[in-house]
């Protein structure tokens, strides 16, 4: 059976080298969280699990029996229903998950931002290569003697780098414009 290890090792080494750096970005990003923060995040995992879950069912029906049941057995009723406390318990409940939600979301919006800029500044470059490859591609055509000198015009146009500001700026004017479509 074929370990992490083995998987790893079959791996091209540049690609080994993105994994270190994209695993150290994680590492540098979570060793920048403050205690309160850890804390929140460790809060809203057990919140968001199923377990969780069907721990508050099965405190939810236990408290609604138990106080259904409490007189009759000859014990004292906490909360008669309509179970104002719980009522208020389960809104605490919501808040405090909402809340934590709300914190954990912030943070992985800003770590989607980072993500999204990594993107883009690799496909800007991504697309800066390809464009100089093309161009090298077309002078190695045009100096060989045996190779047809011949004009492509496509080759010509994808050779050029894309303005990048003209792209951005492109691209929130369609926004705007959709927004205010939206209004």
């Amino acid at each position: 059976m074929e370990t992490p290890d083995d998987r790893k090792e079959a791996l091209p080494s540049a690609f080994q080298e993105h994994l270190g750096t994209v695993s150290e970005f994680y590492a540098r990003h979570n060793e920048d969280l403050s205690p309160v923060q850890r804390a929140v995040e460790k809060i809203s995992y057990f919140l968001g699990s199923p377990g969780y879950i069907v721990g508050n069912l099965v405190f939810v029906v236990l408290w609604i029996a138990w106080n259904l049941a409490a007189p009759e057995l000859g014990f004292t009723q906490w909360d008669e229903p309509p179970f104002f406390w719980l009522q208020g318990l389960i809104a605490l409940n919501a808040f405090v998950i909402s809340t934590t939600v709300l914190i954990r979301q912030n943070r992985m919006s800003i770590l989607a931002n980072h993500h999204a800029h990594l993107d883009l500044q690799v496909n800007l470059l991504a697309e800066e290569k390809n464009s100089k490859i093309i161009q090298m591609l077309e002078e190695l055509r045009r100096d060989m003697p045996n190779v047809r000198d011949k004009v492509d015009r496509e080759a010509e146009e994808l050779s050029k780098p894309s303005d990048t500001g003209a792209i951005l700026a492109i691209i929130e004017e369609s926004s705007d414009q959709l927004n205010c479509e939206r209004k």
